[in-house]
C-alpha cells in the first residue's frame, strides 16, 4: 500500500477517535505540566508533549510497522488543528448530547481497562470525577468539530468505476498494489439455555424482597454490593450515571429516565437478566442511578440436553437432511444473526469479514483450521450478559493473503480510491486556508520540511 496512504489511516485512528487514545488523554492531562508549544493554530495550540504521545500511538497501533518523524507527526496534528480551527469559523454545530455520549464511552472503556474509575482518575493526574469529564467533553468536542468539518469538505465525494480503473492500474505501475491480509466469512447456530419459570418467579421474588426492605430504610449500596451480580458492583456500588446518548441497554435507560429521585423500581427484565433500580439523583439531561443485578440460574440438566440438541443439527447438516441456512431458521437463537443466515458481524469493523491476524486468539484457535465449508464442533460458550449456550461455527468463506485484483477487491479498491480523492480535496481546501489563518510555529520545529505551506513562505 502506497506510504502516505498507511500513514494517514493510522493517525486517522489515533487522532479522531480520542475516546478510545489512552496516550492522547496523557497528553491532555499532563498539558499544565509541560513546557514547549510547537504551533499555535487560530487558537488551538498543539504541544512538543502530543508529537511524542502521538508518535508512540501509531506505532503501537501499527505494531511497529510505521516511523513517523517528528515533523511528519506536527503537520498531521497541525492539519486537524486547522480543521477545527474552520469548524468553528464555519459554525459547524455540535449538539451537546452528542459529547456527553462520547464522554461518557470513554469513561466505559476507561474504566473497564483500569478496573474502577477511581484508577483512571489517579493515573492520569486528575483531581476527581468532573474534572475527568471536564478535560474528556474539551477533547471530545474537538474530535466531533474535525469529523464534521471534514464531513462537510468531501460530502460530495465520489469515485466513477473509470477512475477506480485508474487509480487501481496507477498502483499496479508504480508495483505499489496493496496486500490484503486472509479474511474469513463465519456463520454461527446459537441455542441458549432459557431459565424456567420456577427459577425466573424465584429471582423476582428476591428482588421483590429487596425492594421492600430497601424502602424500609436499607441501604441500597450495600444490598447491592452483598446481592447484586453486576461484575462492576464491588468498584461502584451498583451506581451509574445515565443520559439518553449513553451506551446502556434500552431498558436501562428508560427505567432511570422513568423514576422520581429516591424512587425504587419494581423487578424488570433486561437481556442481563432482571434488576431493581433505584433514581438518586439529577443532573441536568443526566440521571444517577444505582440498580441490583439478578440472573436466573441454569442447570447442568439443561445445558446437556441443549449440547445433545446441536450435535444433532450439526449431523443432520453434514447428512444433507437440511442446509445450514434453513438450521438457522430452524433453530438458531441468536436474534442478531437468526435473520442473516447465521453471518458473525465484525464488531471492529461492522463488516461481514474478519482479518485472521487480528482476530482474539481464542476466536483464531477455533476457527484458523476450517477449510471453507467445514463447521466446528459444538462448544460452550457464555455471554457477558451471563446467558449460557451452545454453538457451532461454518467456515462460510475464506481468502488467502493476497496483493490486490481489481476483480475479487474491486469494492476494497474502490474504497481505497474514494479515500485517496477525499485526501486531496482535503488537501487542496488546507492549501487555501492557510493562506488566511494565524500560524506560528515554534522555534523548535522551524526547520522542519512541511507538504503544505505552514510556513507561508513565498515560493515562486
Amino acid at each position: 500500500m502506497p506510504y502516505k496512504i498507511t500513514i494517514s489511516r493510522y493517525i486517522k485512528l489515533s487522532i479522531s477517535t480520542l475516546l478510545i487514545c489512552i496516550l492522547g488523554l496523557q497528553a491532555t492531562a499532563q498539558k499544565l505540566k509541560i513546557d514547549g508549544v510547537a504551533v499555535v493554530i487560530g487558537k488551538n495550540i498543539v504541544l512538543d508533549s502530543d508529537i511524542d504521545k502521538f508518535k508512540q500511538e501509531i506505532e503501537i497501533r501499527s505494531e511497529g510497522k510505521i516511523k513517523i518523524s517528528d515533523c511528519e507527526m506536527l503537520e498531521e496534528l497541525m492539519q486537524q488543528k486547522l480543521m477545527a480551527h474552520h469548524a468553528v469559523i464555519d459554525s459547524v454545530s455540535v449538539i451537546d448530547e452528542e459529547i456527553s455520549s462520547r464522554v461518557d464511552r470513554s469513561i466505559q472503556f476507561f474504566t473497564q481497562q483500569y478496573g474502577s474509575i477511581e484508577k483512571v482518575i489517579k493515573s492520569y493526574g486528575f483531581n476527581d470525577l468532573d474534572d475527568l469529564k471536564k478535560e474528556l467533553t474539551s477533547v471530545q468536542k474537538e474530535n466531533i468539530l474535525i469529523e464534521k468539518e471534514q464531513q462537510k469538505i468531501t460530502e460530495k465525494i465520489d469515485v466513477t468505476p473509470e477512475e477506480v480503473r485508474l487509480y487501481y492500474n496507477g498502483l499496479k505501475e508504480k508495483e505499489e498494489l496493496p496486500e490484503f491480509p486472509a479474511e474469513i466469512q463465519l456463520a454461527q447456530i446459537v441455542i441458549k439455555a432459557i431459565p424456567t419459570e420456577k427459577e425466573i418467579k424465584r429471582v423476582i421474588s428476591k428482588l421483590n424482597k429487596l425492594k421492600k426492605q430497601i424502602e424500609e430504610g436499607s441501604n441500597f449500596k450495600m444490598k447491592a454490593i452483598i446481592n447484586s451480580e453486576d461484575p462492576g458492583v464491588t468498584q461502584n456500588g451498583g451506581e451509574y450515571s445515565v443520559t439518553k446518548e449513553s451506551g446502556f441497554i434500552k431498558e436501562f435507560k428508560e427505567m432511570a429516565f422513568t423514576l422520581d429521585v429516591g424512587q425504587v423500581s419494581k423487578p424488570f427484565k433486561s437481556d442481563f437478566g432482571y434488576h431493581i433500580m433505584q433514581l438518586n439523583a439529577i443532573k441536568g439531561n443526566t440521571r444517577v442511578a444505582s440498580h441490583i443485578l439478578l440472573q436466573p440460574n441454569v442447570s447442568q440438566d439443561m445445558l446437556d440436553e441443549i449440547k445433545t440438541k446441536v450435535e444433532g443439527i450439526i449431523l443432520d447438516i453434514r447428512e444433507g437432511k437440511l442446509t445450514f441456512e434453513e438450521a438457522v431458521k430452524k433453530y438458531s437463537t441468536d436474534q442478531d444473526t437468526k435473520n442473516n443466515g447465521g453471518l458473525i458481524i465484525n464488531p471492529s469493523t461492522g463488516e461481514s469479514t474478519f482479518d485472521l491476524t487480528r482476530m482474539d486468539p481464542a476466536f483464531y484457535a477455533r476457527v484458523s483450521d476450517l477449510k471453507k465449508g467445514e463447521m466446528t464442533e459444538p462448544f460452550y460458550d457464555e455471554e457477558r450478559s451471563g446467558s449460557k449456550m451452545y454453538k457451532f461455527i461454518l467456515m462460510r468463506d475464506r481468502t488467502n493473503t493476497h496483493i490486490a485484483d481489481i476483480v475479487e477487491d474491486y469494492v476494497k479498491i474502490q474504497q481505497l480510491a474514494l479515500q485517496k480523492k477525499k485526501e486531496e480535496t482535503i488537501a487542496k481546501w488546507s492549501k487555501e486556508k492557510i493562506k488566511d489563518t494565524y500560524i506560528k510555529i515554534g522555534e523548535a520545529h522551524n526547520k522542519c520540511s512541511f507538504e503544505k505551506n505552514w510556513k507561508k513562505e513565498v515560493r515562486r
